[in-house]
């Protein structure tokens, strides 16, 4: 995933365009903090972002996801983000074409409650999941058992993938977490240990990538990051 801004909502405002101008004025490199407020000398708490926040929000080319209330804003990606979440996604799609045994998708909604709703880089869902996820909004709305992040460069980007969405996937029963670094050309993989998500290996280059949510499935990590230089 790429850059963000993690913003609270007051009680005393609205939620309207001009409400979002002026949180847009903010530098977009801090974080909002959550907390009380002096409104008209009195304390106002925040309330939480919401999925039908969203749908209020302008259609501007901008990723706007939603973790424990807060609202995170991701900025366009680099090139080669991208073209790590295309190889990611074809190598998966690739096997599931081949055993049926479920489908890969780029950045799909994922709508685990109202005030957790995000667009993963690349998931991946066996067809008995998706047949009751998929719900007539287009957006899923159960953990697919696989999830890939692609990180963007910067400690503000780790730190959400690493952290804030590690905690999401991991209280919301996603199976299997992968964090893509093409940067660093490395491949960190969680797997779920009773009800968490727990780092199992990371793998380099030469490695070769297998996982018991896919049987048979095999590559080298080196193929996630094909004509990136």
């Amino acid at each position: 995933m790429r850059g963000l801004l993690g913003w609270g909502k007051n009680r005393a405002g609205e939620l309207g365009a001009r409400a979002f101008d002026t949180r847009e004025k903010h530098n977009l490199h801090q974080s909002k903090q959550r907390k009380d407020k002096e409104v008209a000398g009195k304390a106002v708490a925040t309330l939480p972002w919401t999925s039908q926040d969203l749908e209020m929000l302008p259609d501007n080319g901008k990723r706007y996801e939603i973790i424990d209330g807060e609202l995170y804003v991701s900025t366009r990606p680099h090139y080669y983000h991208q073209r790590a979440c295309g190889l990611v996604f074809k190598l998966l799609d690739n096997w599931s074409e081949q055993t049926e045994a479920g489908e890969a998708n780029l950045a799909p909604g994922l709508i685990f409650a109202e005030d957790d709703d995000v667009a993963s880089d690349v998931i991946w869902t066996s067809r008995e999941r998706l047949a009751t996820a998929l719900q007539p909004d287009g957006k899923l709305h159960a953990p697919p058992e696989l999830v890939v992040e692609v990180l963007s460069p910067g400690v503000t980007n780790e730190r959400r993938d690493r952290q804030f969405k590690l905690r999401l996937y991991s209280r919301r029963g996603v199976l299997e977490y992968w964090i893509v670094s093409w940067q660093e050309r490395r491949l960190e993989i969680y797997r779920r240990e009773e009800t968490l998500l727990k780092l199992h290996s990371t793998l380099y280059e030469t490695d070769m990538l297998q996982s018991p949510l896919l049987p048979d499935f095999r590559c080298q990590v080196s193929q996630f990051f094909a004509k990136i230089r």
